[in-house]
This record gives structure tokens, sequence and C-alpha cells, in this order.
């Protein structure tokens, strides 16, 4: 007999709206005192969007799980993209459903080894609650490199930057004129034999494999690069 997996819907009232960056939009949602929702670092939920009937797309959650019943998600109006246009078209107290929480790409607490998050564009909205959770009683150097077409696109720079002169283990290294593949090739490939890091990778596109096999490929565990590609 096959088991079946029951999805638990939950309606979320959009509390504000925030532009974040060019044509990227920060949803802060609520859900209501009851049912409980909870959810991992890295984790993301699936919006159920009323469009040309029903169409699912999922979002990583960007706050942080003692946040609830707050949820962040932030997300770039994508051209031709139904999902990102319809939810651009809400407003404050507008209701949001979705399924969730989803995921394997997660971070629990602070890991037993250096730790190098790599993001590029929207690919921070995951990472940013890793990373706080990471930072939580780090005993070893925490790095995160962030691709972005400009420094406009860079986003919670400042609180990334606060973050950086708040914890000494922390470094926060931004990319904006190079290329993300050769940076982290030239520090963590070429630049020391050291492979007990720990990776972790989000993005859009061929980025992500690109990463990911470069440093499978240089000596690092498996197990030790984890990523999520959108």
């Amino acid at each position: 007999m096959t088991a079946t997996v029951q999805r638990i819907t939950y309606e979320a009232t959009i509390e504000h709206i925030d532009e974040i960056g060019p044509e990227t939009r920060s949803f802060i949602l609520r859900l209501p005192p009851t049912p409980h929702f909870a959810f991992r670092p890295g984790q993301f939920i699936s919006c159920l969007l009323p469009v040309g009937g029903e169409i699912i797309r999922p979002y990583s959650i960007a706050s942080d799980p003692e946040d609830a019943p707050r949820l962040e998600i932030c997300l770039n109006l994508v051209p031709n993209g139904p999902g990102s246009h319809y939810l651009f078209s809400l407003a404050v107290g507008a209701t949001v459903r979705f399924s969730g929480p989803w995921g394997t790409f997660i971070v629990d607490g602070a890991p037993a080894a250096e730790c190098v998050f790599i993001a590029e564009g929207t690919g921070i909205a995951p990472i940013r609650p890793m990373l706080r959770r990471a930072l939580a009683g780090a005993t070893h150097p925490v790095r995160l490199h962030y691709s972005a077409t400009s420094a406009a696109h860079l986003l919670y720079a400042q609180e990334l930057e606060a973050a950086a002169r708040t914890h000494a283990s922390f470094t926060f290294a931004p990319v904006i004129d190079g290329s993300l593949t050769e940076d982290i090739a030239r520090r963590y490939v070429s630049g020391d034999s050291d492979r007990a890091r720990r990776f972790y990778i989000c993005g859009v596109g061929d980025i992500v494999p690109r990463l990911r096999d470069l440093l499978r490929r240089s000596g690092y565990e498996r197990r030790a690069v984890q990523y999520e590609k959108w």
C-alpha cells in the first residue's frame, strides 16, 4: 500500500510590502494564531496562486523561524512570469495561500567547520536565515560570497555589512565586478589545500551546478557541498 502525503494549506495575510531592489519585492506574510507553522532555516513554501485555475510557485523563506507567525519571501518580477506578476499585483491585506514548509537545503546550528555561503541574486533569500543560524555561537569562520549585477541588486546589503561588523568570525564578500566562479576557484580551490569546509550555494540557473561541480571535483566531499537551484 502506498502512503498518501496530505498537503496542509495555510492562509496568510500580506502585512507589508517593501521594494528591496530594482523590480524586487519583499512580502511580509502573517499567519493567524493557529494553526502553528514551523520551518527550518533554508526551507521554502509553495504558493498556490489563482492564475489560470491554480499555479504553484516555490519561494524560499527569507525570515527566521523565531519570527513566526510572520514569514518573509522576496522575489523578482519575472518577464512573462505569471506567478511573480500576480504577487506584484497584490496589496497589503490580500490573502496568500501556500503549503509547506519544504526542502532539505538547511542549516540548524553553528557548523563544526569553516562555513561558506554562496548566493547569486535572490538566492540570498534562504541563505539569510541560514547565515543567522550559523553565526549564532559560531566557533569557525563563516563567509558569504554574494554576486549581483550591481550594488543596487545586493539585497539586505546594509544588514549583511552590519553583521560583518558585529561578528568577528564573519566575512561578507560581495561580487559585483567579476566572475563568481573565478572568485570561488581562486579562494577555495587553488588558494589552499584545505578541504574541510562546508558550502551552501543558492542561485538561479547554471551557476549553481557549475559551482557545485567545481568544488566537488576539487576534493570537497559531496555532502559538504549543498545547493539549491532555481
